[in-house]
């Protein structure tokens, strides 16, 4: 094993696009951070949860919890009340029923700030249909050029996000934890003086701090970050959407940062993990990375197959989705 870096910082979202809450420990079980994104909110013309892909002005909202939920069970049926500071510097507690309407007027469409659902509520997990319009304004991609390379997605999550605007039984997007190193952020911003390469357009769980100027993390896919008391497996680089670009609390809009990480980091920043032995992670842990095993021969070949049918699929899946507007 090799020192991959120590805990530089712990976000929790209590809503999801909204900014988060900066902590000094989390405890840290399967579905992520303890407490971590417990509302969203809901587009009621399309009847799913939406993010600020879509509605980017959630991010100049923030949120937090009206009191600890340390010793809550946190989790569908258990949701704490929220309160959320609107770009105004008003506050509206989701108790209050006050607070569609505020989102609503925000937004410009009829909204609602929705809890965690039960497991047994899938319909409200449900996604609405995705079109390829869709999908360029999200990761802002002109015409004519070709869409995200998804085949990075194992083919279960692939077809769980088709039909789920989130795994269900959680509100993060794909993976309970994303984690990214103050050395990638280092690595961009020299690729980009002019822009702000700061940890809040990223939205991590965890930023590592890590010396040097380089993108490492992609490099611990398929393998483990050993903290004191939690075991991370990282599973994928974090395809990055139009959300670094758009504007939060003092930080500017830029286009640039996007382009930067599409131009030098092909599209990614930041790694997904899924949650190997729960615990308690705090600032400062040491964190060290062990690799997985070198495949065989033949494990590798069978890989390759895998990945070959999957980027099949992956073309068929585009030819049969809808243009959109």
């Amino acid at each position: 094993m090799s020192v991959a870096g120590s805990v530089a910082e712990i976000w929790r979202y209590p809503v999801k696009s909204m900014g988060g809450e900066r902590l000094a420990q989390s405890a840290i079980a399967a579905r992520g951070l303890h407490a971590d994104r417990m509302w969203a909110v809901r587009d009621a013309e399309l009847d799913t949860f939406t993010t600020a892909r879509r509605w980017p002005v959630l991010l100049q909202c923030s949120a937090r919890f009206v009191e600890d939920p340390a010793d809550r069970s946190a989790g569908p049926g258990d949701v704490l009340d929220v309160i959320v500071t609107f770009p105004d510097g008003s506050e509206v507690s989701s108790s209050d029923p006050a607070i569609h309407d505020r989102l609503s007027e925000l937004v410009g469409k009829p909204a609602r700030l929705e809890s965690l659902p039960a497991l047994s509520e899938k319909r409200r997990y449900r996604a609405a249909q995705a079109t390829k319009a869709d999908i360029r304004r999200q990761f802002t991609i002109p015409d004519g050029e070709p869409l995200p390379d998804f085949s990075m997605f194992p083919v279960r999550k692939l077809a769980e996000l088709a039909r789920y605007a989130t795994p269900v039984g959680a509100l993060y997007d794909a993976y309970p934890i994303l984690l990214l190193t103050r050395a990638s952020l280092r690595a961009l911003a020299e690729r980009s003086p002019g822009s702000q390469f700061d940890v809040r357009r990223f939205r991590p769980n965890v930023l590592i701090d890590r010396d040097g100027a380089e993108l490492v993390e992609f490099g611990w896919c398929g393998g483990r970050l050993r903290a004191p008391d939690v075991i991370f497996d990282v599973e994928i680089p974090d395809l990055r959407c139009s959300i670094p670009t758009r504007q939060q609390g003092d930080l500017p809009a830029d286009p640039d940062v996007l382009r930067t990480i599409n131009a030098h980091a092909d599209h990614c920043l930041g790694v997904y993990a899924n949650v190997a032995k729960a615990g308690v992670l705090a600032g400062g842990d040491l964190l060290r990375f062990e690799p997985c095993g070198a495949a065989s021969a033949p494990a590798a070949v069978a890989q390759a197959g895998t990945t070959a049918l999957k980027r099949g699929a992956l073309r068929v899946f585009d030819a049969l989705m809808p243009r959109g507007e």
